[in-house]
């Protein structure tokens, strides 16, 4: 029977870098996944090894990579580390890289930014993909786990109404997200950090100041303002659980429930995916 795909790697391998200048640092977490595609076959078929590189190699050309790159973004990492693979390995055909990126915000001290003091980002972390060939390169980033909401400007109303259909029709609702991002790079933008950044600021943007008729409706005009915003940009995909906050009947006890008290649930929760491109 053939093997008609097969790859290989390494998950989970975290490595902290910590460019220094004097007493000013700035720490970089990342949590890779190193997948490889290529001569490996035999393995497979035949149990021959010998084409194979150790996943424990695997880890540690991501410490040395990293200890030869304090100051890459997430990235540039990517793309150093992808490239280095493809350059030692001619077996290697494709490297496939998932990197999160832990960040860290630096703490201010009397007003001032403190060198050496962070706090973590508690909301989400950063998001670097790369799929490298020789010749070709898919480079995506974007956000895991960012969680937002408002609590008015957003209903759900008009869906199918049959005999399974419990759910009632209303325009006023908290709309709450664990937001999952990737944008795909068309080309590189200058920084691309501040591109990042702007991605961000326009998304919630549009999630904040207009009505929301569903995450769907929102989902859409926030990937094309994205779209208008940062022109690098090819595509943008996301994937939104829908945080449900129930409101609770409190008649029982002789109390009016006027939108203030709710019950927070996220299990199960509706998932909304979708990728809008420039057509």
């Amino acid at each position: 029977m053939p093997l008609t795909a097969s790859r290989y790697g390494k998950a989970r391998v975290r490595v902290m870098r910590l460019a220094r200048d004097g007493d000013h640092h700035t720490p970089r977490e990342l949590d890779l996944t190193v997948l490889i595609r290529g001569a490996f076959d035999a393995a497979w078929t035949e149990g021959d090894n010998r084409a194979c590189i150790a996943t424990d190699s695997l880890r540690n050309i991501v410490n040395v990579t990293a200890a030869r790159n304090l100051s890459a973004g997430a990235e540039a990492f990517a793309g150093i580390l992808a490239g280095h693979l493809l350059e030692t390995y001619p077996q290697v055909e494709e490297v496939s890289l998932e990197v999160r990126e832990t960040r860290w915000i630096r703490h201010a001290v009397a007003g001032e930014p403190h060198g050496h003091t962070f706090i973590r980002d508690g909301n989400g972390f950063g998001y670097a993909g790369l799929v490298a060939e020789r010749g070709s390169r898919r480079l995506s980033s974007g956000l895991r786990g960012f969680t937002f909401m408002k609590t008015t400007g957003s209903g759900w109303a008009g869906f199918v109404d049959d005999r399974y259909r419990t759910l009632p029709d209303t325009t006023d609702r908290i709309a709450a997200t664990s937001m999952d991002a990737t944008w795909t790079w068309a080309r590189s933008p200058a920084d691309y950090a501040a591109a990042n950044a702007a991605v961000l600021a326009r998304l919630l943007e549009v999630f904040g100041t207009t009505y929301s008729a569903g995450l769907q409706d929102s989902m859409y005009r926030m990937g094309e303002a994205a779209l208008a915003a940062v022109p690098e940009i090819a595509e943008i995909h996301f994937a939104l659980p829908n945080r449900h906050y129930i409101p609770l009947d409190l008649s029982p006890f002789g109390l009016a429930n006027p939108g203030t008290v709710f019950l927070p649930t996220d299990e199960p929760h509706g998932q909304i995916e979708a990728t809008i491109g420039r057509g």
